[in-house]
């Protein structure tokens, strides 16, 4: 029977990296961060990746990582979650490190460009849209063209290619790349038009080797991105939780009220079916099950819904306050609805879903 709950590696895990972003990912840090248009300068990823050594979670000992598995990586997520941080920790060290790892130990490159990415000393992206779904990878005609909506691309030294040739690890600074940043709603996770005109890289695997890794690093990301929802709907309410105490309306808390108590209640509900999904979509990856697909589309299917619910909960319980930009609700909202369309949509996962189960809708029959 699967064990869904956390163990005491996985919450002393927890512990550290919720201190770590309590420290230098703090509201009125991130608040100040996001107005200037500099998150970056928060410095969050050296500490994540090197000093922490988070980067390589999921990377063998062999290549230096730490040989954990997605369920310790799913618990970084949730962490990154409550506090919208801005660190390429999906994109880099769950989905092109998946990717990589899908290569096979035997590919001198990828191990390579694996070790390094464990290291912290690289950040690695997908070069494709953020709302890609497993399974259905855009390919370039060789290296040129361009590729917009690419989360973490100004933030990376690698950009993973995917090609009608093949995969390829092209620089994202070198000769022939134009990476340009573009204005996303979700400002935490910023995105990027890769442009590739000439450009040279290193062929990792070749077509069919390249379909099946990317495969592996799309559901991967797609199954811990649940985690990332559940991180943030659990910080929402337990935000507006805390504010309805203490915020006091007829000589009473509002929390007191019956509408509101109630409504509260039905999102503690929803997120715990939310993290019992979550952790099934991370337990299926870690132990590579063979029902992992279908345990990733239910996350995402449901998770989805709840982070945008809880979001949007959070504000309209916080009432004004709720509303201007110097309450960091609006982040957790953007982020929610950005999330949603990562790695597929919710109908897209129930679509999935429904194949997996021989259960086609009605306009399939």
């Amino acid at each position: 029977m699967t064990d869904l709950l956390y163990s005491g590696t996985e919450d002393d895990l927890r512990s550290a990296v919720r201190s770590l972003l309590t420290d230098r990912c703090g509201a009125p840090e991130l608040l100040a961060a996001v107005e200037a248009g500099t998150p970056g300068d928060l410095r969050l990823w050296p500490a994540l990746a090197s000093d922490m050594g988070l980067a390589g979670l999921l990377v063998p000992e062999k290549l230096g990582g730490q040989g954990a598995t997605h369920r310790e990586a799913a618990v970084v997520l949730e962490e990154l979650g409550r506090s919208v941080a801005p660190a390429p920790y999906l994109t880099s060290s769950v989905v092109a490190t998946e990717v990589l790892g899908g290569l096979g130990a035997r590919n001198e490159a990828a191990a390579e460009l694996l070790a390094t990415l464990a290291s912290g000393e690289c950040v690695a992206v997908l070069a494709v849209p953020l709302t890609t779904e497993p399974g259905s990878v855009p390919l370039l005609p060789g290296l040129s063209g361009t590729v917009s909506g690419v989360a973490d691309a100004a933030a990376a030294q690698v950009l993973l290619v995917p090609t009608d040739d093949g995969l390829y690890a092209v620089g994202a600074r070198d000769p022939g790349v134009t990476v340009e940043p573009l204005v996303p709603l979700d400002l935490t996770r910023p995105l990027a038009a890769v442009t590739l005109d000439g450009a040279q890289g290193t062929l990792l695997a070749g077509a069919r080797d390249a379909r099946a890794a990317l495969d592996r690093g799309l559901l991967a990301g797609a199954g811990l991105l649940a985690s990332e929802q559940l991180g943030l709907a659990e910080w929402c309410l337990e935000e507006t939780v805390r504010y309805t105490r203490e915020r006091h309306q007829f000589n009473r808390p509002v929390g007191g009220f019956q509408a509101l108590k109630h409504r509260m209640a039905q999102l503690w509900l929803e997120i715990v079916s939310a993290r019992a999904a979550a952790r099934n979509a991370a337990d299926a990856l870690a132990t590579d099950s063979s029902e992992k697909a279908l345990a990733v589309s239910v996350a995402q299917a449901y998770c989805s819904r709840v982070a945008v619910h809880a979001a949007e909960e959070c504000i309209q319980l916080h009432g004004g306050i709720g509303m201007t930009w110097e309450h960091p609700a609006h982040l957790h909202l953007k982020r929610a609805k950005s999330d949603a369309v990562a790695f597929g949509s919710a109908g897209a996962h129930r679509e999935a879903l429904a194949l997996l189960v021989d259960l086609p809708g009605p306009d399939s029959a």
